[in-house]
Protein backbone atom coordinates (compact mmCIF):
# COMPACT_ATOMS: atom_id res chain seq x y z
CA UNK A 1 0.00 0.00 0.00
CA UNK A 2 1.05 3.39 -0.65
CA UNK A 3 0.98 6.51 1.36
CA UNK A 4 -2.24 8.13 -0.07
CA UNK A 5 -4.15 4.92 0.21
CA UNK A 6 -3.33 4.75 4.03
CA UNK A 7 -4.10 8.38 4.48
CA UNK A 8 -7.73 8.00 2.70
CA UNK A 9 -8.00 4.71 4.75
CA UNK A 10 -7.58 6.38 7.80
CA UNK A 11 -9.77 9.47 6.98
CA UNK A 12 -12.42 7.19 6.29
CA UNK A 13 -12.62 7.26 10.49
CA UNK A 14 -14.46 10.34 11.43
CA UNK A 15 -13.18 12.18 14.63
CA UNK A 16 -13.85 14.97 16.37
CA UNK A 17 -11.64 18.50 15.62
CA UNK A 18 -9.27 19.65 18.51
CA UNK A 19 -6.99 21.77 19.06
CA UNK A 20 -4.12 21.36 21.32
CA UNK A 21 -2.71 24.39 22.99
CA UNK A 22 0.55 24.62 26.03
CA UNK A 23 2.05 27.71 27.04
CA UNK A 24 5.94 28.47 26.78
CA UNK A 25 7.11 31.74 27.82
CA UNK A 26 4.11 33.34 28.46
CA UNK A 27 3.30 32.34 24.97
CA UNK A 28 0.32 30.32 24.08
CA UNK A 29 0.98 27.46 20.93
CA UNK A 30 -1.71 25.76 19.00
CA UNK A 31 -2.02 22.98 16.85
CA UNK A 32 -5.15 21.33 15.27
CA UNK A 33 -5.15 18.03 15.50
CA UNK A 34 -7.57 14.76 15.09
CA UNK A 35 -5.13 12.05 16.94
CA UNK A 36 -6.63 11.79 20.17
CA UNK A 37 -8.41 9.88 22.71
CA UNK A 38 -9.03 8.79 25.96
CA UNK A 39 -6.62 6.06 27.55
CA UNK A 40 -7.65 5.45 30.88
CA UNK A 41 -10.85 6.56 33.91
CA UNK A 42 -8.40 5.46 36.76
CA UNK A 43 -6.30 7.38 36.22
CA UNK A 44 -7.89 9.59 34.06
CA UNK A 45 -5.21 9.83 31.18
CA UNK A 46 -5.43 11.01 27.58
CA UNK A 47 -3.59 10.63 24.65
CA UNK A 48 -2.24 13.56 21.46
CA UNK A 49 -0.10 12.18 18.82
CA UNK A 50 1.99 14.74 17.83
CA UNK A 51 4.43 14.83 14.32
CA UNK A 52 7.77 14.65 14.96
CA UNK A 53 8.42 17.80 12.68
CA UNK A 54 5.81 20.06 14.32
CA UNK A 55 6.88 22.76 16.54
CA UNK A 56 4.16 21.97 19.22
CA UNK A 57 6.24 18.71 20.24
CA UNK A 58 9.46 20.45 21.30
CA UNK A 59 6.72 22.95 23.07
CA UNK A 60 5.09 20.49 25.26
CA UNK A 61 8.17 18.87 26.28
CA UNK A 62 9.29 22.01 26.96
CA UNK A 63 5.76 22.75 29.45
CA UNK A 64 5.00 19.56 30.44
CA UNK A 65 1.53 20.14 30.37
CA UNK A 66 -1.01 20.91 27.16
CA UNK A 67 -5.04 21.09 26.96
CA UNK A 68 -6.94 19.19 24.36
CA UNK A 69 -10.09 21.82 22.96
CA UNK A 70 -12.83 19.44 21.31
CA UNK A 71 -13.91 22.28 18.68
CA UNK A 72 -17.59 23.06 18.79
CA UNK A 73 -19.55 23.18 15.08
CA UNK A 74 -19.26 27.02 14.50
CA UNK A 75 -15.89 26.33 15.48
CA UNK A 76 -14.39 25.65 12.13
CA UNK A 77 -12.43 28.73 11.56
CA UNK A 78 -10.32 27.65 14.41
CA UNK A 79 -9.20 24.22 12.94
CA UNK A 80 -8.02 25.94 9.55
CA UNK A 81 -6.01 28.43 11.58
CA UNK A 82 -3.97 26.27 13.84
CA UNK A 83 -3.77 23.64 10.99
CA UNK A 84 -1.85 26.48 8.81
CA UNK A 85 -4.14 26.53 6.41
CA UNK A 86 -5.50 30.76 6.96
CA UNK A 87 -2.39 32.86 6.88
CA UNK A 88 -4.01 36.08 7.44
CA UNK A 89 -6.09 35.59 10.80
CA UNK A 90 -6.39 37.85 14.05
CA UNK A 91 -4.66 36.52 17.12
CA UNK A 92 -6.96 34.20 18.67
CA UNK A 93 -7.60 34.71 22.34
CA UNK A 94 -7.47 32.00 25.00
CA UNK A 95 -8.96 31.65 28.57
CA UNK A 96 -6.92 30.11 31.38
CA UNK A 97 -8.16 26.40 32.87
CA UNK A 98 -6.27 26.03 36.02
CA UNK A 99 -2.52 27.87 34.24
CA UNK A 100 -3.12 26.25 30.78
CA UNK A 101 -4.67 27.98 27.50
CA UNK A 102 -8.13 27.05 26.34
CA UNK A 103 -10.05 28.07 23.74
CA UNK A 104 -13.46 29.14 24.71
CA UNK A 105 -16.29 28.28 23.26
CA UNK A 106 -15.37 24.42 22.53
CA UNK A 107 -17.23 21.96 23.33
CA UNK A 108 -14.74 20.44 25.80
CA UNK A 109 -11.61 21.91 27.69
CA UNK A 110 -9.44 19.56 28.75
CA UNK A 111 -6.27 19.89 30.58
CA UNK A 112 -3.46 17.71 31.23
CA UNK A 113 0.25 17.54 32.41
CA UNK A 114 2.56 14.99 30.32
CA UNK A 115 3.20 11.62 32.44
CA UNK A 116 5.13 9.94 29.57
CA UNK A 117 5.90 10.26 26.10
CA UNK A 118 6.63 7.55 23.61
CA UNK A 119 8.60 8.02 19.96
CA UNK A 120 6.34 5.62 17.60
CA UNK A 121 7.34 6.14 13.81
CA UNK A 122 7.08 9.88 13.10
CA UNK A 123 5.25 10.72 15.94
CA UNK A 124 5.17 11.43 19.61
CA UNK A 125 2.45 9.99 22.08
CA UNK A 126 2.09 12.32 24.89
CA UNK A 127 0.02 10.70 27.49
CA UNK A 128 -1.46 13.48 29.69
CA UNK A 129 -3.51 12.89 33.36
CA UNK A 130 -6.22 15.16 33.09
CA UNK A 131 -6.36 17.93 35.71
CA UNK A 132 -9.16 20.26 34.91
CA UNK A 133 -12.25 19.69 32.55
CA UNK A 134 -15.05 22.09 31.22
CA UNK A 135 -18.11 21.32 29.40
CA UNK A 136 -20.45 23.04 26.94
CA UNK A 137 -24.04 22.05 25.60
CA UNK A 138 -23.19 22.15 21.68
CA UNK A 139 -22.85 20.69 18.84
CA UNK A 140 -18.92 19.04 17.94
CA UNK A 141 -17.42 19.70 15.00
CA UNK A 142 -16.61 16.44 13.14
CA UNK A 143 -14.07 15.61 10.63
CA UNK A 144 -14.54 12.84 7.89
CA UNK A 145 -13.01 12.13 4.75
CA UNK A 146 -11.40 15.16 4.17
CA UNK A 147 -13.82 17.57 4.75
CA UNK A 148 -15.64 18.69 8.05
CA UNK A 149 -19.04 18.04 8.80
CA UNK A 150 -21.77 18.60 11.23
CA UNK A 151 -23.89 15.75 13.17
CA UNK A 152 -27.17 14.51 12.08
CA UNK A 153 -30.18 13.99 13.71
CA UNK A 154 -31.12 10.28 13.49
Amino acid sequence: MDDRQFRNAMGKFATGVTVVATEVDSKVHGMTANAFMSVSLNPKLVVVSIAEKAQMLEKIYQSGKFSVNILAANQQELSMIFAGQVKNHQDVEFDQLGGVPVLPGAVVQITCEVTASHVEGDHTLFIGKVTNIQLEDSEPLIYYSGNYRLLAEG
